[in-house]
């Protein structure tokens, strides 16, 4: 039987699709028990920007699996977890209040690992 509370890996530091370009400016991702937290690595690289006011999202492993889904096609359904392609090019993923852009180059490597399954959470058997 499997338990929605428990998710391989546990936990992560920080981390990007290989398909980065260097992991420069990219979607970052972290896995924390049963959160995913997500963010823009180009936030951190503006002297402007405060590190205290970074914006991250944070969704469930659950709410996760069904957006990577929904990115590869096989899942239909609006999720939590919502990614538009603008006119421009650029990919908007926004989650509540929470809106992080991402340029072509960083979306398309994104799926890339998403294909290869870089970013997946596995359920564990209770």
């Amino acid at each position: 039987m499997l338990t929605t509370a428990k998710y391989q890996p546990e936990s992560t530091g920080w981390f990007t699709s290989t398909r980065t370009n260097n992991g420069n400016q990219c979607v970052e991702v972290r896995f924390d028990g049963d959160a995913v937290l997500i963010r823009d690595s180009k936030y951190r690289r503006n002297p402007e920007h405060r590190l205290d006011d970074e914006p991250i999202i944070t969704v469930t492993a659950a709410e996760w699996m069904t957006f990577l889904a929904a990115v590869l096609g096989r899942h239909i359904d609006r999720t939590a977890l919502i990614a538009e392609i603008c006119a421009d090019g650029h990919t908007t993923l926004t989650h509540g209040k929470i809106t992080l852009v991402y340029t072509p180059g960083e979306w398309r490597a994104f799926v890339a690992g998403v294909r290869d399954g870089e970013f997946d959470r596995t359920p564990t058997a209770a």
